[in-house]
């Protein structure tokens, strides 16, 4: 009998211990972009290429404020997707909360755009974070607008846009970034580099 019960826990034990395997890497597979891109920074010398005007939105932050496309005019800036409970999303926060210190007085501001449907954990990320920019609230109106320049739609998680000052998009980045890449396209957007 003691044989059996041992049996029936060590199963039990197993069965949960699979269970939560099979959890943790379908969660970390729904996080993983398709595929993992950085964008080019278009050359100067390219002057044929097609200027594309960013995406138009109006958008309420967590704390109530509101956030539009218009009120950014003149500034650069990277609208970033993401949820608290992506791992991808939560390795890239720490550099871009760096880099909002170092070129917010250049003109320059993240903007992200939580897809989390729970709001309080989304909350409670941007406070344990300590987030310095505006975090928005994805709704139909954010996702239709910019999900046309993501081929295939906004499926995936962390994906940035970048604007630059003149309001045209630069870039779309699918997949999480590094400091440095996103430094290179902030300076690109802010217009640094032709400085």
């Amino acid at each position: 009998m003691a044989a059996s019960l041992a049996q029936t826990i060590f199963t039990i034990m197993s069965f949960f211990r699979y269970t939560g395997i099979l959890c943790l890497s379908l969660t970390m597979l729904a996080c993983q972009p398709e595929k993992a891109e950085t964008a080019k920074p278009q050359s100067a010398a390219d002057e044929t290429a097609e200027s594309i005007t960013a995406p138009v939105f109006t958008g309420r932050t967590l704390d109530g404020a509101t956030v539009s496309s218009r009120d950014l005019a003149g500034k650069a800036y990277i609208v970033n997707f993401f949820a608290s409970w992506c791992p991808p999303c939560r390795a890239e926060m720490p550099d871009m909360i760096a880099l909002q210190e170092e070129y917010e007085e250049k003109g320059f501001t993240f903007i992200g755009i939580t897809v989390d449907e729970d709001i309080t954990k989304a909350r409670d990320f941007v406070r344990d974070y300590g987030i310095n920019f505006p975090v928005v609230v994805a709704d139909k109106q954010i996702l239709d607008a910019y999900s046309p320049f993501v081929q295939g739609g906004l499926s995936s998680i962390p994906t940035s846009f970048v604007i630059g000052v003149n309001g045209n998009l630069s870039s779309v980045l699918v997949g999480a970034q590094s400091k440095m890449a996103f430094d290179g396209l902030i300076r690109e957007a802010i217009g640094a580099d032709q400085q």
